[in-house]
C-alpha cells in the first residue's frame, strides 16, 4: 500500500508539474487576418484617403497665392504665404464672422442644453401624471422637419422685429435641438441606478443638490455628445443665416464666405484661407471632445 501510495504520489506530483508547465504564459500569438478582415480594413483606410484629400487641398491651397492656384491647383507650395489668411481675417472681417458664429453657436447649445438637463431629469427620474405625453411632445419635434419650418419661423421673427439679428438665430436654433437633447438625456437618466439618488436624499441632500451635484456629473459623456452634435451643424449652418440676415455686420462664417465670390472673379486663395478658418475650431473641437464623445455613444451598450 505504501508503494502505491508512494507511486500514485509520483503520478500526482507528475500531474502537477505537467499542470505548472500548462500554467505558464503562452507565447504571443500572431493576429490572424481573414479575407473580411483584411477587406473592411482596406475599404476604411481608402474612405479615410477619400476624405482626408480636400481637407489637406483646402490647407496646401490657402498657403497658396491665387495666381498659382489658377495655373497649377495641385503641387504643394514651394513658396509659402499667410497673406490670404491676413487678407481674410482683416479685409474680409471673418473676425467679426467668427465671432458672430461663436456668440450664436455656443449661445444656442448652451440654452438648448440648460433647458433639456431638468427636463430630461424630471422625464426619466420621476413619476407625475402626464409624464409619457409630455415625453412624446418632445420626441414629436423630432418629426417635423427643420426646413419646413423656416416661413413660419420668417413670419414670427418679423412680428418680433428680430430681423438681422443674431437673437433670431439664437432662438431657432435653441429650440430645433431641445427635442434631440431631450432624448439623448432621458435614455442615459434611466440608466442610473436609484441608490444615488437615496444616498443624496439621506444625506440631506434637495432635489435641485442631487440632480445638480449628482446626477448632471454621472451623465457628462452624454452631455459632451449632445454639444458636439448640436454645435456642428449650427456652425456649418449656411440657409438660416442668410433668411434671417440682411446686414454683413452679423453674417456668420458660413455666409461670410460668399465675400469672395464676385460676378468676374473669384479671391480662391482667401477662399481656402476661411474655409481652414471655418474648419479649423471643429477639427480642435473633436480632438478634445473625442473620448467624451465615445464614452457617450458606447454608454449602456453591455447592461
Amino acid at each position: 500500500m505504501t508503494g502505491l501510495e508512494r507511486s500514485g504520489g509520483g503520478v500526482t506530483g507528475l500531474e502537477r508539474s505537467g499542470g505548472a508547465g500548462a500554467s505558464a504564459p503562452p507565447h504571443r500569438r500572431r493576429r490572424r487576418w481573414s479575407a473580411e478582415t483584411v477587406v473592411v480594413t482596406t475599404v476604411l483606410w481608402l474612405y479615410a484617403a477619400i476624405c482626408i484629400v480636400p481637407l489637406l487641398t483646402m490647407i496646401l491651397n490657402s498657403f497658396r497665392t491665387h495666381l498659382d492656384i489658377a495655373t497649377e491647383p495641385w503641387p504643394i507650395p514651394t513658396d509659402p504665404t499667410v497673406a490670404n489668411y491676413v487678407s481674410a481675417w482683416t479685409e474680409a472681417s471673418f473676425w467679426r464672422y467668427a465671432l458672430n458664429s461663436i456668440v450664436i453657436t455656443v449661445g444656442s447649445v448652451a440654452i438648448s442644453t440648460a433647458v433639456s438637463l431638468p427636463a430630461a431629469y424630471a422625464i426619466a427620474r420621476w413619476r407625475f401624471f402626464g409624464r409619457n405625453a409630455l415625453e412624446g411632445l418632445f420626441m414629436s419635434g423630432l418629426l417635423i422637419p427643420f426646413m419646413l419650418a423656416i416661413l413660419p419661423m420668417f413670419y414670427l421673427m418679423d412680428r418680433l422685429r428680430l430681423i438681422d439679428s443674431p437673437l433670431s438665430l439664437i432662438l431657432i436654433y435653441s429650440a430645433n435641438g431641445i427635442p434631440f437633447t431631450v432624448f439623448v438625456l432621458v435614455s442615459f437618466f434611466r440608466q442610473l441606478p436609484r441608490e444615488l439618488e437615496e444616498a443624496a436624499f439621506l444625506d440631506g441632500g434637495g432635489h435641485f443638490t442631487v440632480f445638480l451635484r449628482v446626477m448632471v456629473p454621472l451623465v457628462r459623456p452624454a452631455i459632451a455628445t449632445v454639444v458636439v452634435f448640436r454645435f456642428v451643424p449650427i456652425w456649418n449652418d449656411f440657409l438660416m443665416p442668410l433668411v434671417m440676415l440682411r446686414s454683413r455686420d452679423n453674417y456668420t462664417l458660413g455666409v461670410g464666405l460668399t465675400t469672395f465670390f464676385g460676378e468676374y472673379q473669384n479671391d480662391w486663395a482667401s477662399l481656402f484661407a476661411g474655409l481652414v478658418i471655418t474648419t479649423l475650431p471643429l477639427l480642435v473641437l473633436f480632438i478634445l471632445a473625442t473620448r467624451q464623445i465615445i464614452q457617450g455613444l458606447t454608454a449602456g451598450i453591455g447592461k
